[in-house]
């Protein structure tokens, strides 16, 4: 059982160890923290899917290389995600910044829940209603025999 669970934990957690090597590891953890946050915030252009941090693709390397000799150099946070965007566009963000560009990017989700919302209303506002149907003679005898047994019974 704890192989089994030792294989989980090494394909669950080991993608992300293996993507930054050892080659790139600042000396300075406080830069080193800062390079991975950054990394972590950048799309890897191959992969699309993953950030830098995690992509082993060579391009995804050189940025985190990159990343890493901008903050070397004295670069902010802000310098070296202003320069990477530059370089590679908005793209290379995994998070877009929220501008007039991109305001459909970040407004479509609530417009197709309000588009949603507003089409399942008029549809149950259209639905016809079922009439509740008189009784006829016989039924309504039926129910007071049924009443007054019930007021005999207690």
């Amino acid at each position: 059982m704890r192989i089994v669970l030792a294989l989980i934990a090494a394909l669950l957690f080991g993608g992300a160890a293996l993507a930054v090597q050892p080659d790139e590891v600042l000396k300075d953890p406080a830069l080193e923290k800062r390079a991975r946050e950054i990394s972590a915030g950048l799309r890897c252009l191959v992969c699309q899917n993953q950030s830098i941090d995690d992509s082993d693709a060579q391009l995804a390397k050189d940025l985190r290389v990159l990343v890493r000799e901008r903050l070397v150099a004295g670069d902010t946070d802000d310098e070296v995600e202003s320069f990477l965007v530059q370089r590679y566009g908005e793209f290379v963000l995994l998070k877009p910044t929220f501008g007039a560009h991109t305001l459909l990017l970040w407004l479509t989700p609530a417009l197709v829940l309000v588009l949603g919302g507003l089409g399942a209303y008029a549809a149950l506002r259209r639905r016809p209603q079922a009439a509740a149907a008189a009784l006829d003679e016989e039924e309504r005898k039926a129910l007071e025999a049924l009443l007054s047994q019930d007021k005999s019974a207690s």
